[in-house]
This record gives structure tokens, C-alpha cells and sequence, in this order.
């Protein structure tokens, strides 16, 4: 069995499994305080080109978004999101647990547009009974989004404005971020995303590392009492160390890029599979994540070799499914899909 279902599978890359193994006898202290996670976020402070910004770590995205989140609102507000966002539709109602409502806004390819967000600013604010009204006190987009479709520079720029002109804090989950950055036709740089985000993630999980996300604090204020946040919301890790030994790894010679490209590439060759043999796609991504349209008879003919996600019934007989590569995706198993699709 071929697995495509998603990007977290695997364990790690083989470089921080080593790195864990020689390091494992070590004594150092907990939480995040040792000289890994110090060395770590130098290491992404001069990545994202911003030497004096706050980098913390945590254990997963899910714990991240909330905390981050919980930790930007007033009691009093709530988050824009675009409706398919993923703390909208795929967390459980993490972000509702903390107290804090998502406001989902209809969005276009899975993102979220400035001219929809300044228009829900406007009327809100034009809005005479808004004090009965949850606020808009903070703006979360995805880079990659659920689609595997990604911001352009002038669309953040453009939401870094309407986020400016209110006063807003912008935040990108960047469960994805490698996959986003590396993307063939991008002009988006993760150094972007640190310059026009006030704090955006850099995600471990799912792309090489056994677990964990780095938030960076990139704009001027801090995250006020966040490390209390973060064990407060279960994001921190006592064993803090194996966090910072891993984006030590990733970051300290390009190997997280470098791997995200890898993915993208992999999934680049499923696209074209697809392509060349007249199968439409329900998205046009760049990214790790592809959409084709199959027939339920396809679904099934290729269920018993290579695993994937039902994404969305288009009608009676076809269903838009979801592939998805990763930074261990060999071209073996892409061989094998391409070779399979060709005979559908």
C-alpha cells in the first residue's frame, strides 16, 4: 500500500532521529530554556530576518492556534477566518473552548480576501448595536490554505493594510509554511511572511519533524504572558529540548526548505499524471496537496493500492479526492501512482 492520505505519516527526517539518539543522554534544563532551543531560535531568527524576534515552541498545531489566539483577544472578541479555515472546520472547536468565537467569512480558493475583511470591518463598525456583537479583534489566514492554494505577496500585503487600518493583528498558521514557501511560482518568502504577519508558526509536524511548531513574534510588542499561556493551553513541553534539537536540525543548513521542495515536486509529477489524462481538478494547487475529480469506479479501482482523502462529493457519480505528499514522499511511490493513473 502506496499512502497519500497525508503529510504526517512518517516519524522524521533520519538527521533529527540521529540527532536525538547522540544527544539523548544529555542533562540540560526544561521547557524551552536549554542551549538547543536557544541555538534553534537564532537559527529562525536569522531565517525569517528578524534578529530580535520572539520565537517559542510548542508541541502541536492545534494547541498552537488556540494558544496564539487566546493569547491576541479580549474576552469580548472573536477571530476572522475564511470559512474553510482550519479552526473553523477541522479543530474541534478549539478556539469556542478558549472562549473566543470564529467569525467565518466567505472566502475565494480557500483564502481569504482583504476587500471581504474590510467590508465586515466597515459594517460592523457602522453597526450601532455592535457593542451586542462579538468585535473583530484579530485576523487568522493559513499559508498554505485547506486547499493547497497560497497568498500572494500583494494580497498580504493588501490584508496587512485593511489589518493596519484597524488596528488588528494579523496571524498565519504556517502548519504548512515549508510546502508554502517552496512552492514553484511563489514570490512569497518566509522573510514576507515574517515582515507583513505580527506572528505566524512555522510547522514541524508536517514537514520533518516528529512533532512540534515554532510561533514567531516578528512585528514590535510581545506575546504578553505567553509561556504561561502555552502550559495553560498544553503546548508546553516539559522535555523541552527535543523541540529545540529539532528546529536546530531543520534550520541550521536550509534542510526544512529543502525537503518542502522535495514534496512539492513529488506532488507536481501526481498533478501532471492527473492532467495528462483529462482529469479535471477541483483546485489548482502548487503546493503538496492535489484535488482531482474521480469517479466513484476510480476511487474504488485505486483504493486497493494507494491510500487518499474523500474531500468533496461533486455529484452522483464523482468525488473530488485529495493526494498528498510529504517530505519523505519517495519517487518510487509516485512511480507507482503515475504508472496506476495512466491505465484509469
Amino acid at each position: 500500500m502506496f499512502r497519500f492520505e497525508c503529510d504526517y505519516q512518517e516519524g522524521c527526517h533520519p538527521r533529527i532521529l540521529a540527532r536525538m539518539a547522540e544527544t539523548n543522554l544529555e542533562q540540560t534544563s526544561g521547557y524551552g530554556v536549554d542551549p538547543h532551543c536557544k541555538r534553534a531560535r537564532a537559527l529562525i531568527q536569522k531565517a525569517v530576518g528578524v534578529p530580535d524576534a520572539e520565537v517559542h515552541f510548542l508541541v502541536g498545531g492545534t494547541q498552537t492556534n488556540a494558544t496564539v489566539i487566546k493569547a491576541l483577544l479580549r474576552p469580548c472578541q472573536g477571530v476572522l477566518c475564511v470559512e474553510s479555515g482550519h479552526i473553523n472546520v477541522h479543530e474541534a472547536g478549539a478556539i469556542e473552548s478558549t472562549g473566543h468565537k470564529v467569525l467565518s467569512l466567505q472566502g475565494k480558493r480557500g483564502l481569504l480576501d482583504a476587500g471581504t475583511v474590510r467590508q465586515y470591518l466597515k459594517d460592523f463598525y457602522d453597526d450601532e448595536t455592535r457593542e451586542h456583537r462579538v468585535q473583530p479583534g484579530m485576523v487568522y489566514i493559513s499559508h498554505p490554505s485547506e486547499y493547497g492554494t497560497l497568498y500572494s505577496k500583494r494580497q498580504l500585503e493588501e490584508l496587512r493594510a485593511v489589518c493596519t487600518d484597524y488596528g488588528l493583528p494579523l496571524f498565519l498558521d504556517g502548519a504548512r509554511l515549508g510546502y508554502g514557501v517552496t512552492a514553484q511560482g511563489t514570490d512569497v518568502t518566509i522573510q514576507d511572511v515574517a515582515r507583513l504577519c505580527d506572528v505566524f508558526y512555522i510547522g514541524g509536524t508536517k514537514v520533518g519533524a516528529l512533532f512540534g511548531e515554532a510561533v514567531v513574534r516578528s512585528r514590535p510588542g510581545r506575546l504578553k504572558d505567553f509561556r504561561t499561556l502555552i502550559k495553560q493551553q498544553g503546548g508546553m513541553l516539559a522535555k523541552g529540548r527535543l523541540l529545540g534539537i529539532q528546529f536546530e536540525t531543520l534550520f541550521e543548513d536550509g534542510l526544512y526548505f529543502e525537503i518542502a521542495r522535495h514534496a512539492n515536486e513529488q506532488a507536481m509529477r501526481i498533478r501532471a499524471a492527473f492532467l495528462e489524462r483529462g482529469f479535471p481538478l477541483f483546485i489548482d494547487s502548487p503546493t503538496n496537496q492535489q484535488f482531482p475529480i474521480l469517479t466513484e469506479y476510480q476511487i474504488e479501482q485505486l483504493k486497493g493500492e494507494f491510500s487518499f482523502e474523500r474531500w468533496q462529493r461533486m455529484d452522483e457519480e464523482r468525488s473530488a479526492v485529495r493526494f498528498c505528499t510529504s517530505w519523505a514522499t519517495t519517487p518510487e511511490s509516485v512511480d507507482a501512482l503515475t504508472a496506476r493513473i495512466g491505465t484509469l
